[in-house]
This record gives structure tokens, C-alpha cells and sequence, in this order.
């Protein structure tokens, strides 16, 4: 049997020796040849004005406390939520979206608490409006914060009732709109609650509060730390799955944006955010309106454990998931990254 012939790789010669032309008219390398060629032919790029700060409050005389399962996150007071709203308008953020963590002794089957015009979130709204007036605040409309059961409305036995959950919403809504909130985020996913919402502002005077549907939100296994944060992961009986979106559908979120839309909403978000860009790309494409896409906790917390333990750049795998929430379309972000982000911008990342 005859031995194999082995070719020898080619030597590269230099620039002077005579080398055959590839044939090539269009080098796509001559663009990326320098920096500033780079930056000149950038299709996406990621600014402070992109960042939407999600903050986590407590009812609590200490300052901060440190939310385990988010490295770098912390459970505010309402003073120490004023001075990191002054922080997010000193970077140039142009908005804070608070959530809170209610007193277990606070929270019923009906999140009645969520109704209350002196709660957590109503007195924190106040309190950044008196000091901060320039910030925009975004307040989340569900009632999981405030429920003994943890689900974002009302129960009849194993199951949320929609109609019943909407008219506790809509109150909750007026009183964060009362308390000087310029959005209504709400994020409950039930059916019609955009238009009860919209209909509600407008009766009472409120007819320049923005509505941001969280128009596709997914029954996601992403929201962990996030339910650790505001104390529901312990009190959640069940899962949400009839009333957040089945992950594996995309045609759907076209038909709730359009609902949401129809309904009055000003804005619509996607959540989860990275492993949702196929849907933040194609509501864009669709609806062409002002869409953004949350990176939510277990995003940040993945990110952050890789960087943590040296296995990323957690700096680079930080602006490079933001970059791509801009290259698939989405006007905004929400992420717990948004005050190291408008920091690294403005030192010229």
C-alpha cells in the first residue's frame, strides 16, 4: 500500500515576492483595518441615553442591603434610593424603574397593600419627585409584590382571575400616578389591563402618563434573583405559566403587542432580554414604536458569576449583551448594569 502524500503548507512569501491576486474587488478586513474606521462604519451604538436603571426598595432605617443572588445590587431605603437617583441623573440615565420588597406582614391574597397611597413605592416616588425631579420613574403595575401567594393577581382556588386582578391594578396605577410616577409599567400579563389602565389615567388627570406594556413577558426561568430580591421566590405557590407567554412562541408576542398597542399603550418592552432578541428584532420590524427589552436578573447574575470567577471580561461581556440588545432593535434597556454602563460610556469605552 502506497504511503500518503503530504503536501507542505505553502510558506507565505513577502509583500515583494509575486503572489496571484485572490481575484478580490471588496476586502471586508479594509473597514475594520483601524479605529476609527471602525467607528465610522458602526451600525449600532450603545449610549447613556439607553439605560433604564432598575432599583430594588426596602422600608428599612439601614441604608442598603445586599441582595445575595445579584453580586453588586442592593435593597434600598428611600433616602439611599434619592441619592442613587441622583446618581443615575448625574450620568445622564434617563430613568429609575423601582420595585419593592414588602413586609411579609404587608402582603394578603388580594395585594391590598399595592392600593395603599402611603406604601413603599408611593412615599419612594415622592420622595426622588421632590429631589430629582429631572429623572424619569417607571413603576411596575402587578401585584406579586404584595401578595401572600406571590402571583401578580388574585386567586380563586389554583387559579388568576383576570378580570378581578385588572380592577386591582388599575388602582394600584392611580396611586403611583398620584404619587408624581411619569410611567406605568404594568407587567401583570393579564388580558386588557393596557386599556383599563389608559381609560383610569385619563379619567383622572393623568393623561400625560406614559403606559409601557410589558407587552411579551415569558413564564422564563431567568427571574430568579429577581424574586429573591423582592421577597416572592419563598411565597410563590405554583408557576405563572397561564398568564406569561409560552418561551416557545413568537407569533404570539406579535398579537399581545398589537393588543397592548391598540389599547393605548405608549411603549412595549420584551422580557427576558438576550435570549428574546429574535422577538425585540421582529416587534420592531413589525410595529416600528418605541420597544425595549429588559435584561433581567438571572441575565445579570450569569454575567456576573462568569466575571466573578475570572472566567469573563466582565466588563467587555457587559457592553457587548448591551450592544446587542441595540443591533436587534430595542430603543432601551432596563439592566442592573445601566450606572457601571453610563460610567465606562463616559470614560470613552
Amino acid at each position: 500500500m502506497e504511503s500518503p502524500v503530504v503536501r507542505p503548507f505553502p510558506t507565505p512569501k513577502s509583500r515583494h515576492d509575486d503572489v496571484p491576486s485572490l481575484g478580490l474587488t471588496r476586502r471586508m478586513r479594509r473597514n475594520r483595518k483601524a479605529d476609527w474606521s471602525r467607528r465610522l462604519v458602526r451600525e449600532s451604538a450603545l449610549t447613556t441615553d439607553d439605560l433604564i436603571w432598575p432599583i430594588f426598595l426596602m422600608d428599612s432605617s439601614e441604608a442598603s442591603s445586599p441582595v445575595e443572588w445579584m453580586p453588586g445590587v442592593d435593597r434600598l431605603n428611600i433616602d439611599e434610593a434619592v441619592r442613587r437617583a441622583a446618581e443615575a441623573a448625574a450620568l445622564g440615565i434617563p430613568a429609575i424603574a423601582p420595585f419593592p420588597y414588602v413586609d411579609k406582614a404587608l402582603r394578603d391574597p388580594t395585594g391590598s397593600e399595592a392600593l395603599n397611597t402611603g406604601n413603599l413605592m408611593c412615599r419612594a416616588v415622592r420622595a426622588i419627585k421632590r429631589e430629582v425631579p429631572e429623572i424619569g420613574i417607571i413603576c411596575d403595575a402587578a401585584l406579586d409584590p404584595y401578595t401572600s401567594h406571590g402571583h401578580d393577581g388574585v386567586m380563586e382556588g389554583e387559579r388568576v382571575l383576570n378580570d378581578a386582578s385588572v380592577q386591582i391594578l388599575v388602582g394600584q396605577a392611580l396611586a403611583l400616578a398620584d404619587a408624581g410616577a411619569d410611567v406605568i409599567a404594568p407587567s401583570d400579563m393579564m388580558d386588557g389591563r393596557i386599556g383599563a389602565i389608559r381609560t383610569a389615567l385619563d379619567g383622572e388627570g393623568h393623561e400625560d402618563v406614559q403606559i409601557m406594556a410589558y407587552a411579551a413577558k415569558y413564564a422564563s426561568a431567568f427571574y430568579g434573583p429577581f424574586r429573591d430580591a423582592i421577597g416572592t421566590n419563598a411565597t410563590l405557590v405554583g408557576d405563572k405559566r397561564t398568564y406569561q407567554m409560552d418561551p416557545a412562541n413568537s407569533d404570539e408576542a406579535i398579537a399581545e403587542v398589537m393588543l397592548d398597542l391598540e389599547e393605548g399603550a405608549d411603549m412595549v418592552m420584551i422580557k427576558p432580554g438576550l435570549p428574546y432578541l429574535d422577538v425585540v428584532a421582529r416587534v420592531k420590524d413589525h410595529f416600528r414604536v418605541p420597544t425595549l427589552a429588559y435584561q433581567v436578573s438571572g441575565e445579570y447574575a450569569m454575567i456576573m458569576a462568569a466575571a466573578n470567577n475570572g472566567w469573563l471580561d466582565g466588563d467587555k461581556a457587559m457592553l457587548e449583551s448591551l450592544l446587542a440588545f441595540k443591533r436587534a432593535g430595542a430603543d432601551g434597556v432596563l439592566t442592573y448594569f445601566a450606572p457601571r454602563v453610563a460610567k465606562k460610556l463616559k470614560a470613552g469605552a
